[in-house]
């Protein structure tokens, strides 16, 4: 256990994450990077300082039609598994056993199957989100995650990832999730601790919930006022960049569903487990976005491809 600690700790301290396991994409963004401008470049600047940033759809431009398809998608798979979700929300009175969101239903399925072509990929992929996701890394950014997350109003106490921590995957974990119903203080916005991605000279007192460390709004209060906390509330089209390695919360819907598409990007050399399924044919790094929909290579620089 102890060794795996190490290498992990090794792995994420940042000159050797950024000059040895992500070299390669490193030098290859350097001399191909694009200067973003108005809300991008707004949205990059929020991200670096705070580790959180909010804009819209009709706010950063470009994305205003992929988020118009991406609605009615969801829309339409909403009225497919209406009854899965219904079934879902009887569970959700239950607590359940640790590691099983009962208030949670990944309308693709735990491992979705990676489908280019799709506006789950497309809206991740388009050039707007890409270029600030590799911005923000300072390299070229791997695309690990997809799904919709409708998120049940249930009465039961918060628990798992209702609760503040922080995500494991890397170095820098950018997340980006679109409101696809209205969120309210009542619909259990994200909620975030800003400049929590950055070092923290105390960090808040926690409870072990199986594996992963969890914090209570008391614990946290002691190390970032309530008051500095970030909540991504707002109306449908609204969207919300974070970076998951700093303290984080959401879900906890008391009154009224949330409905989130979301998807992840980790620098390429992340040795996070497969979260996507791949066929065969999806191992092929193809056109612009082949850095991004590359199958995963974790390991040093000459791995990159």
């Amino acid at each position: 256990m102890r060794i795996v600690r190490l290498s992990r700790a090794a792995r994420h301290f940042g000159p050797t994450w950024r000059y040895v396991f992500n070299f390669g994409p490193t030098v290859s963004y350097k001399f191909s990077r694009e200067a973003l401008n108005g809300e991008a470049k707004r949205v990059l600047i929020d991200l670096n300082q705070k580790g959180i940033a909010i804009t819209s759809a009709a706010r950063l431009p470009g994305t205003i039609s992929a988020y118009a398809e991406l609605e009615k998608s969801v829309d339409q798979l909403e009225e497919r598994l209406s009854v899965d979700i219904k079934a879902a929300r009887v569970r959700s009175a239950v607590d359940g056993t640790v590691g099983e969101k009962t208030f949670l239903v990944e309308l693709l399925g735990v491992t979705p199957v990676l489908d280019r072509t799709g506006i789950y990929a497309r809206f991740a992929l388009q050039p707007q989100i890409l270029k600030i996701a590799n911005a923000y890394f300072g390299m070229y950014a791997r695309l690990r995650y997809y799904n919709i997350w409708h998120t049940l109003a249930a009465d039961s106490r918060p628990r798992e990832s209702q609760l503040w921590h922080r995500d494991r995957e890397d170095r820098r974990i950018l997340k980006v999730f679109v409101c696809l119903s209205n969120v309210t203080d009542d619909a259990g916005p994200f909620t975030y601790a800003p400049g929590t991605h950055r070092w923290l000279r105390e960090e808040p007192a926690f409870a072990m919930e199986g594996d992963v460390k969890r914090t209570t709004d008391e614990q946290m209060a002691q190390v970032v006022a309530p008051e500095k906390w970030i909540k991504g509330v707002g109306p449908r089209g609204t969207i919300i960049f974070a970076d998951t390695s700093g303290f984080h919360k959401g879900g906890f819907a008391r009154r009224r569903d949330r409905i989130m598409y979301t998807c992840m990007f980790t620098s390429p050399a992340s040795d996070s487990k497969e979260l996507l399924t791949r066929t065969r044919s999806d191992n092929r790094p193809v056109h612009e976005n082949a850095f991004a929909l590359a199958a995963t290579k974790p390991g040093p620089w000459l791995n990159w491809r």
